[in-house]
């Protein structure tokens, strides 16, 4: 999702004000002093030294999913977890998650002047003024609030450029439905987090003005684990005159079970960056992986150390890199043995590998895509990359709002709820993990083979009887056609296979870029953004 602090990103500006932010579980005192040391709990220092010494009372927590912290009302002590569950809990929590308590989604006041609300854009000079009133319209907004961390307030592009950014997702699945499609199959649409209800808004008003027969053969589902906003979004849809065609199902896609045999598109716009990521680091010696585990002690600290991967979604993500050969997540110096042995015999080395941020629940979400909808298609925007990152690979940027300003901060490790955690999306292994897994008819590979497989050196041949099937480098443009289907010619032609789209070359193809074109030029809808990309 795109966030105010990261506004700046498609041109170098520097940041107005720096705070000092103190690393803890519990909140800072009223004179702004940080939080009291206890006993060093933590096994093993990021910039100096690792030990492999955990606290046996750590070891004896409990160990707990998010899933099973969803009843608990305030953050919990005395549990053990993998990263990823921390991660989620901190976003989504029930009672205290990041998204269910803090979050606002920012979106132009109605009386900005625009069509249904939107910025009217023909009438700025140029982008610098157009900015200006951006950022008068979100201090408008956050008025109010009390010093410190509090409402947080966040924008994506379908809020900052509505109706037409919606507009253009619209345009783009109509147009492979009509030629695809229509009039044999209905128009099915499922959206992953609608936030606002905005661009389920957007799409089926242009749908019923410029193609109505389309929507009235239109089903519109939107998949929502926010209690909150699915209502706020069933409620908007029904008052705008959608109720007919919409269904707003309030659930986290992880725990989706009804298949949808038919032809659909899944749209997920701007939320996999908030998926949850596990934690991997590797001995320096061996290369064996380790998953990131953290312990919460009984005053709120938290405890991070590593143990043997025996999480098999872990496995199956670790086992399905190799199999694609993707890149090796190390730093190019450790993955000469020579190098290594000599960066770990310098002073204060550490025995692990910088953390490498796995998508795991990711992973999870192709999986449901393959066996839940066989016949989907999908459209995924989302960042390619993020500054001001926590450090390791693919990490995510933690950030607050104080005041007027998003605060990036230096961990993971911070107050549950208070702060959003986004990563970026590594597009090209993205698809080729996306690809590979809809070409795959039968189940899983079994999850013991995947956890040993897991478990060797990234730098081992990747020869097991987990390789590819021979056939899946071809250079065929399309998938297998699955059993029984067929194309509107009667024959049976698999889907063409997904491609990645920069944000600008996916807008010049399906928006009407004359709406938001300022007096200059100029068009911010194509040229803000620049670190997103487009999957479909």
């Amino acid at each position: 999702m795109l966030r105010s602090a990261l506004s700046c990103n498609h041109r170098r500006c520097p940041r107005q004000i720096h705070l000092k932010v103190y690393f803890s579980s519990t909140a800072l005192t009223a004179n702004n002093k940080p939080p009291p040391k206890h006993n060093d709990k933590i096994n093993y220092n990021p910039d100096i030294s690792f030990s492999n010494t955990v606290d046996p009372k750590h070891l004896q927590y409990p160990m707990l999913s998010s899933r099973d912290l969803e009843s608990h009302r305030k953050p919990p002590t005395r549990v053990r977890m993998l990263i990823r569950d921390f991660i989620e809990d901190s976003l989504y929590n029930p009672h205290y998650g990041y998204f269910s308590k803090r979050a606002t989604i920012f979106t132009a006041p109605p009386h900005c002047g625009g069509i249904e609300g939107g910025f009217d854009f023909n009438k700025y000079r140029d982008s610098a003024e157009f900015e200006v009133d951006v950022a008068k319209r979100y201090k408008e907004f956050g008025n109010g609030e009390e010093d410190g961390p509090g409402r947080q307030l966040w924008h994506t592009p379908t809020e900052l450029f509505k109706p037409w950014y919606g507009q253009a997702i619209a345009q783009c699945l109509v147009s492979e439905y009509l030629l695809k499609y229509f009039p044999y199959e209905d128009f099915k649409v499922y959206e992953l987090g609608a936030g606002n209800g905005t661009l389920a808004l957007n799409i089926l008003d242009f749908l019923k003005t410029h193609y109505p027969e389309v929507y009235d053969r239109t089903q519109y589902t939107i998949i929502e684990i926010s209690e909150k906003l699915s209502r706020a979004q069933r409620h908007r849809l029904h008052q705008q005159g959608h109720g007919q065609v919409v269904d707003v199902v309030n659930r986290s896609v992880f725990e989706w079970e009804r298949k949808e045999h038919a032809p659909c598109y899944v749209v997920a716009a701007e939320v996999v960056d908030n998926f949850a990521h596990d934690v991997v680091r590797y001995d320096l010696k061996t290369l064996e992986a380790y998953q990131g585990v953290v312990a919460v002690d009984e005053v709120g600290e938290f405890v991070p150390f590593y143990t043997k991967i025996n999480d098999p979604l872990i496995a199956s993500y670790l086992a399905l890199r190799r199999r694609l050969s993707l890149p090796v997540p190390l730093p190019r110096f450790l993955r000469s043995p020579s190098l290594r042995r000599v960066y770990a015999s310098l002073p204060f080395a550490p025995n692990l590998s910088p953390p490498d941020y796995i998508p795991t629940r990711l992973l999870s979400l192709l999986k449901i895509l393959r066996t839940h909808f066989p016949r989907h298609r999908l459209l995924l925007s989302d960042f390619s990359s993020l500054p001001d990152a926590v450090p390791g690979l693919n990490a995510p940027v933690v950030q607050t709002r104080v005041g007027t300003t998003m605060v990036p901060c230096g961990s993971i490790f911070v107050q549950q709820g208070w702060f959003d955690i986004m990563f970026p999306t590594d597009f090209t292994a993205l698809r080729e993990m996306y690809e590979f897994l809809l070409s795959q008819a039968g189940p899983d590979a079994d999850e013991q083979d995947e956890l040993s497989y897991a478990r060797v050196s990234p730098l081992a041949s990747s020869t097991s009887p987990l390789s590819l099937g021979a056939g899946f480098f071809s250079s065929r443009a399309r998938r297998s056609p699955l059993d029984g289907v067929t194309s509107a010619s009667g024959l049976p032609v698999g889907e063409r296979k997904s491609s990645v789209f920069s944000h600008a070359e996916y807008l010049e193809t399906y928006a009407d870029l004359g709406k938001t074109r300022l007096v200059n030029g100029e068009n911010p809808m194509v040229g803000f953004y620049e670190n997103v990309k487009v999957l479909f």
